[in-house]
């Protein structure tokens, strides 16, 4: 197949992240990929899916046949934490390209499964949807940071303010609520800062955290406060709730020897040679973008971003902060390390 030939790439999953994210973003790269197939365990949400696209969509609740086409080149997974890693597993040994939603694996043992079996195939792209190290914001304040502007980092916080109230369209998706993963959505959003974090400041070498719950609609737990000892030597502080708000938004404060900045998706905001200014940012471009970047890979074989140990790590500190509280003392995150990985 031509460079210049649309990647033929099958959806599956239909759910709201599906609709509302990555079908846009999807459509807004038409000339890139060609989705020709949309999965659901439900055959009504496949077929309502494959309606709103243009031309001959199959919709299929058959996930075996759909990976036995040949004319596929490529899936997308965005399926719940649950079922993610068997899906993933019959999609790697399909030998089709894989872009799986994040978290990589609801634990570092399955992930490290997955990570190893897709290994065994060189020429097989695997790219984890954590669009947030593809989102604007974090791209200008990485490299800010990775400038020197600020001079050695030293501390950092971030505070996360996010409740999951019956307004949130999520919070009407069972699984997200069912309590069936480890963390429920601090690890589902979770994952989110810590790929930030480590993208921005380097591997997170320690942690002490605690839990709680405020609220009994969000197992097993809704609340996370933890301290982070980064391999740098940049101490930093999380805390993260998922019951209650407050109305500022979730910044991410990093300060140096000679200087600081805050960021969020829509927002940064640096000070440095005793000068503030505020740096525009386009804000929920980061699934585009690493849709495009999944292209690039199998097209012309550009590294990425998301590669499966780098996302596996983010599970591992996540991991981490929950035994952290489970035990009651500090706990040095697993290191996803598998020399000869591409």
């Amino acid at each position: 197949m031509s460079d210049q030939n649309p990647i033929r790439l099958a959806l599956i999953g239909a759910g709201i992240f599906a609709r509302d994210v990555h079908l846009p973003a999807l459509q807004a790269l038409n000339d890139t990929f060609e989705i020709v197939a949309v999965y659901s365990r439900s055959q009504a949400n496949a077929a309502a899916l494959a309606a709103r696209l243009p031309g001959q969509v199959e919709a299929t609740a058959d996930l075996p046949a759909l990976l036995a086409r040949d004319d596929i080149e490529a899936v997308n997974i965005i399926l719940p934490i649950e079922v993610m890693p068997e899906v993933v597993e019959l999609a790697l040994r399909s030998g089709k390209h894989v872009i799986s939603e994040k978290p990589l694996a609801p634990d570092v043992a399955t992930g490290r499964r997955l990570v190893e079996l897709h290994a065994q195939n060189s020429g097989q792209i695997w790219l984890v949807g954590e669009n947030w190290r593809y989102e604007d914001a974090f791209e200008q304040a990485a490299a800010i940071v990775h400038s020197g502007e600020l001079g050695r980092p030293l501390l950092c916080h971030w505070v996360v303010y996010n409740p999951i109230n019956p307004d949130n369209k999520y919070y009407h998706t069972p699984w997200r609520r069912s309590g069936g993963y480890p963390g429920g959505f601090l690890l589902d959003v979770g994952v989110h800062h810590v790929a930030v974090l480590r993208w921005l400041l380097g591997e997170i070498s320690r942690v002490s955290a605690v839990t709680g719950q405020i609220r009994a609609d969000l197992p097993p737990a809704d609340i996370l406060s933890a301290t982070l000892e980064f391999e740098s030597g940049v101490s930093g502080v999380y805390l993260a709730t998922y019951a209650i708000n407050a109305p500022w938004p979730p910044e991410l404060v990093i300060t140096g020897e000679h200087g600081s900045l805050r960021v969020h998706r829509q927002g940064l905001e640096v000070t440095s040679n005793g000068l503030t200014r505020s740096v525009p940012v386009t804000p929920h471009q980061g699934v585009k973008k690493e849709l495009a970047a999944f292209a690039a890979a199998i097209r012309r074989g550009k590294p990425h971003r998301n590669n499966p140990p780098q996302c596996l790590q983010d599970v591992a500190v996540v991991e981490a902060m929950l035994r952290s509280a489970e035990m009651g003392r500090h706990i040095a995150p697993e290191r996803i390390i598998l020399f000869g990985y591409r």
